[in-house]
């Protein structure tokens, strides 16, 4: 038995902000707020309120004409020359594209993995001066930046901490073809963080997926050695 076909769904009409984007991106010249409302049939409240977002957005430009008279010179408003910052992104694709490039050129792809790791983390983390920080502050700087990045570890329980309990990975689908690979470099970035921070602490161990929702980074001091 055959299902029905669903009928394709109609786009949905473009609101009034987009329709005024596209009014300022087909005009030669830049519009006033009250060209723009005439043009359209609506109050000049109601695209002034449009235009601003649009400005904050950086999808348009305000400008203020030249004086022909007396009095304020009329603001002009003009689509932006730019790609729309906040319009649709696919850094999943690519991120996919690079991991399956890395796993198939790499010699040994998960040393690789977390040599990569720990060369690009001191990156992401902040370089004092002076002292270099107690075992607790390297740990907590190491949770916050795990925090950032999307990994939901759980606040230590105390001074004396021995694992980083992690409640998510951000880059599970990758995991799920690539596991050993963006596991090792994981493990990379924790070890390279903690390295740049000059810390005495470590983590020689990442234990993935211990249950469903939880994957468990092993600390030691530093002076231990690091398994990739």
């Amino acid at each position: 038995m055959t299902r029905p076909v669903k009928p394709a769904k109609k786009p949905s009409a473009p609101g009034r902000r987009e329709l005024i984007l596209r009014l300022l991106r087909d005009s030669p010249r830049p519009r006033s707020i009250a060209e723009i409302a005439e043009e359209m049939d609506v109050h000049p409240n109601t695209v002034r309120f449009h235009l601003d977002g649009l400005v904050r957005a950086e999808r348009v430009e305000q400008l203020i004409s030249e004086s022909t008279g007396p009095g304020r010179p009329p603001v002009l408003f003009r689509a932006s020359h730019r790609m729309d910052p906040a319009g649709p992104t696919n850094y999943r694709l690519i991120a996919k594209i690079l991991a399956d490039h890395f796993v198939t050129t790499a010699g040994k792809p998960s040393e690789a993995a977390a040599e990569l790791g720990r060369s690009w983390a001191p990156s992401l983390v902040e370089h004092r001066h002076g002292r270099a920080p107690t075992r607790s502050e390297s740990l907590a700087a190491l949770v916050e930046l795990l925090d950032k990045l999307g990994f939901e570890p759980e606040p230590l329980p105390d001074r004396r901490v021995t694992q980083i309990r992690l409640r998510h990975c951000p880059f599970h689908e990758l995991v799920e073809d690539h596991g050993t690979v963006m596991c090792a470099l994981h493990l990379g970035l924790m070890q390279g963080a903690l390295t740049g921070m000059r810390g005495p602490v470590t983590v020689d161990r990442l234990d993935p997926l211990v249950k469903p929702d939880l994957c468990v980074a092993r600390v030691a001091s530093a002076s231990a050695p690091s398994e990739p």
